[in-house]
């Protein structure tokens, strides 16, 4: 088969597209996908750069995420089958590829409504939201959240599911098209962040008991401070994106009684996995989960991809791999 290799950690000039790589065998509790389409996070980067899974050896194929179909199941999967559509939101075997295996916890069906483009933007930023918004930020139906970079991919899943239950949502982007993208998905207010003192226009417009209950950070590094002085009391930030450090005053935390938590989807529990399946299946089904493709790839051009995961600041939605191209 077709695979994106990394025969060593570095750059994305390190992403060679190889013809003759062997396609996987699943195991008793895997499925075999084929892939269709397959997401580019920054995380995918992290780990090419090898900051991120120290016990991960290249060569290996990357990807986290992606869709497809069932090509085979392994003996113990009782619940997929062959020609299944399904996403993946973690596999074993990497999805830049024309196959994947994948373990039958992390994958979820595809509804006929949705592309397999737009399955493999569902993965990581939808389940990353979902995490970040009900396990971590504990939000509740009348919250009022401000998403931190809105109009990309974990952004727009933020603003999809924030609306779907029933919470006030404040956005920022960097664009016009960005601020209108983040107005399409539901937001009730948009603020440009690249425009100066806008942080100061929102904690003016969103005080005392027309507070902001829980911030979304896909930025720290650069919002943290901003975010502590911003939100009210007894609110809530959650941390799923940074890009280094940033000084801090903590008394912040202390005279509104705030919390900073940060969060990962490798660390999600098995049992929290499987309800986030049920939620993100009934999104797809009941029409409020609408994934926004930013910009399709071939597997040729993954390093493009990468490149401009992480420097395209202006990326509206999710950067996927169409393996058929």
């Amino acid at each position: 088969m077709r695979a994106v290799r990394v025969a060593k950690f570095g750059g994305e000039e390190n992403l060679k597209l190889q013809s003759d790589v062997s396609i996987p065998k699943p195991m008793a509790d895997e499925v075999l996908i084929r892939v269709k389409a397959a997401g580019i996070n920054p995380v995918d980067t992290y780990i090419r750069q090898g900051n991120f899974l120290p016990d991960l050896k290249p060569p290996y194929t990357p990807g986290t995420d992606g869709a497809g179909i069932v090509e085979e199941v392994g003996e113990a999967v009782k619940n997929f089958h062959k020609g299944d559509r399904v996403l993946a939101v973690f596999n074993q075997s990497g999805t830049y590829a024309e196959f994947c295996t994948a373990k039958v916890k992390h994958v979820c069906h595809l509804h006929n409504s949705l592309s397999f483009n737009q399955g493999a933007a569902i993965g990581v930023p939808y389940y990353t939201a979902y995490a970040a918004i009900f396990f971590k930020g504990k939000v509740k139906p009348g919250d009022t959240v401000m998403v931190h970079g809105a109009s990309g991919g974990v952004g727009v899943a933020c603003v999809q599911i924030l609306k779907a239950h029933g919470c006030k949502v404040i956005g920022t982007a960097g664009t016009q098209e960005g601020l209108d993208l983040v107005l399409a998905q539901g937001a009730d207010r948009v603020f440009n962040h690249r425009e100066k003192g806008y942080m100061e226009k929102i904690a003016e417009e969103f005080s005392g008991s027309n507070c902001i209950n829980v911030i979304i950070e896909m930025l720290a590094n650069v919002n943290l401070n901003a975010d502590l002085i911003t939100i009210g009391r007894q609110g809530r930030i959650v941390i799923i994106g940074s890009r280094g450090s940033i000084e801090i005053d903590p008394r912040h935390t202390m005279m509104k009684n705030l919390s900073v938590v940060g969060m990962t989807l490798l660390n999600i529990k098995d049992d929290e996995v499987k309800e986030m399946h049920a939620a993100i299946f009934a999104g797809q089904r009941f029409g409020w989960l609408k994934p926004q493709v930013a910009k399709i790839y071939s597997l040729e051009d993954a390093g493009k991809g990468h490149h401009d995961v992480i420097h395209n600041s202006q990326t509206l939605g999710k950067l996927v791999i169409d393996t058929s191209l």
